[in-house]
């Protein structure tokens, strides 16, 4: 490894993309991972990308144009990382709909990956998906995409185009779609349920069908939910496709 000053300037980028993916990727940017993991890992993984790439020429314009190159790097990596990370998010719209529907939602808790306030069926979606990312090890397929755009971007050749903002607007897309497609049985059962409630309503309007209707709803809701478990590997293979799409989708926005 040769430590002139131009090799120090590529790696010093290199680091700087690889450790705004890692911040913001899907799993890496996990609040409960520790700081210095965070750390050493961008430094080692830039340390073997420095070793196996060839090492292009940097045309800058002195310390400001040095600086456009550093902040270019971090939003490539950033974008990247964050864009994939992007489809976990789906999960959570979809535990909001289900418990929604089925009269958990007031049960929020806190998530201690996300440190954020969410559903108990999206808490139990995460988890799920969560793991299988780890037992699948798409997170080395992470890695290997940040690899990789060493190649499709150059070091010093970023471009992040005008219509990158595309990018959302077809994930905002098949956000909806995805979400949709992992609750509809949950949402056919209620709307079952609640057609019986309502013709009830009108045959027996003497029945307190409001405190019957909550407890017919949790006990559907729980049956269909158990009845899912077996779907949940089409899930996570709605949820790992999307970002693998959304990795591949920021790179040509930023070739």
């Amino acid at each position: 490894m040769n430590l002139s000053v131009s090799n120090f300037e590529f790696f010093l980028l290199v680091l700087v993309r690889i450790s705004g993916f890692i911040y913001t990727a899907p799993i890496f940017s996990q609040r409960t991972i520790p700081q210095k993991v965070k750390v050493g890992l961008s430094f080692f993984i830039s340390i073997l990308i420095f070793n196996t790439i060839t090492i292009n020429e940097i045309v800058y314009g002195g310390v400001i144009g040095f600086a456009i190159l550093i902040l270019q790097e971090a939003l490539a990596g950033v974008i990247m990382g964050y864009s994939t990370n992007l489809a976990y998010y789906i999960l959570s719209f979809v535990g909001k709909m289900i418990d929604t529907g089925i009269g958990f939602a007031m049960a929020n808790i806190m998530d201690p990956i996300t440190k954020t306030q969410t559903t108990i069926t999206a808490n139990f979606y995460g988890y799920i998906i969560f793991l299988m990312m780890l037992i699948t090890d798409l997170h080395h397929y992470f890695i290997m995409g940040i690899i990789d755009s060493f190649q499709i971007i150059p070091i010093g050749k970023v471009n992040i185009k005008p219509e990158a903002y595309n990018l959302v607007l077809d994930f905002v897309v098949d956000y909806f779609i995805i979400g949709f497609r992992i609750i509809i049985p949950i949402i056919a059962s209620i709307l079952i349920v609640n057609t019986i409630l309502a013709i009830l309503a009108k045959v027996a309007p003497q029945m307190n069908l409001f405190a019957v209707g909550i407890q017919i709803k949790v006990l559907i809701g729980l049956m269909i939910l158990v009845f899912m478990i077996g779907f949940v590997p089409s899930v996570a293979d709605f949820i790992f496709n999307e970002m693998i799409d959304m990795l591949k989708n920021s790179l040509k926005y930023l070739a």
